[in-house]
């Protein structure tokens, strides 16, 4: 039996919505197959040493957000041999999207939509819906979908994330009047480019400073 590690990395963009990063596989069990960015755990690293090795040497990126989700061990994951898999959750803004590089046991990289998947190896369909749950439930809560943002974003670049999160529309108005009462918002005092004949709208950032500072003061996120 051995020990390995799988990354459900996601990101966001204004065109493609929410993506996954994926790596087409240079070898076989499913050699040319699409799957998830993963590998095995060498003796003396941790998990988390791991899944950041193997981001890096098949797909060239950094991720800063990173959360050990679930275990996977069914008998039959894998057909070389028994194979428990630790699945990671990632997130990583969008000014990183173009910084693939493949290599080692994988042939390329890409940034898949979640709504357009290829088929994919082994039982990463299970990891990649289990991971998808979890960010869904989770940005209720935490304020972890700004780590799918560049640094400074309009704030319709936050409204038509949680929209593409959520899969759904959600009240624009509320959701701006609750956002911005939580006061973890900063204003830049910039404006955004325009787009096409729109007007150039507020440019903010996430505060995170406030943000710990209202947890110690018994403050909750909740959408």
């Amino acid at each position: 039996m051995k020990l390995a590690v799988d990354a459900i990395v996601f990101g966001y963009s204004k065109q493609d919505g929410v993506s996954v990063l994926l790596i087409q596989r240079k070898y076989e069990p499913f050699r040319n197959c699409w799957a998830l960015p993963g590998g095995f755990v060498l003796e003396n690293e941790s998990l988390e040493q791991a899944v950041i090795r193997e981001l890096s040497e098949e797909t060239g990126i950094q991720v800063q957000y990173l959360e050990q989700l679930y275990p996977f061990g069914a008998p039959d994951r894998d057909p070389r041999q028994r194979i428990i898999s630790v699945a990671y959750m990632g997130l990583v803004k969008t000014s990183q999207f173009q910084h693939l590089k493949a290599s080692t046991d994988a042939e390329h990289a890409a940034w898949f939509s979640i709504r357009k998947l290829p088929p994919l190896a082994f039982d990463h369909k299970l990891l990649l819906e289990t991971a998808t749950e979890r960010l869904r439930t989770k940005i209720r809560y935490q304020p972890i979908g700004f780590e799918l943002l560049d640094r400074k974003f309009p704030f319709s670049d936050l409204e038509k994330l949680y929209m593409a999160l959520l899969g759904r529309d959600i009240n624009r108005r509320n959701f701006s009047k609750k956002i911005l009462s939580f006061g973890i918002l900063e204003d830049t005092g910039e404006l955004s480019r325009p787009e096409g004949k729109g007007r150039p709208s507020k440019m903010y950032r996430f505060n995170q400073k406030r943000y710990r500072e209202l947890l110690r003061e018994g403050f909750h996120f909740e959408i």
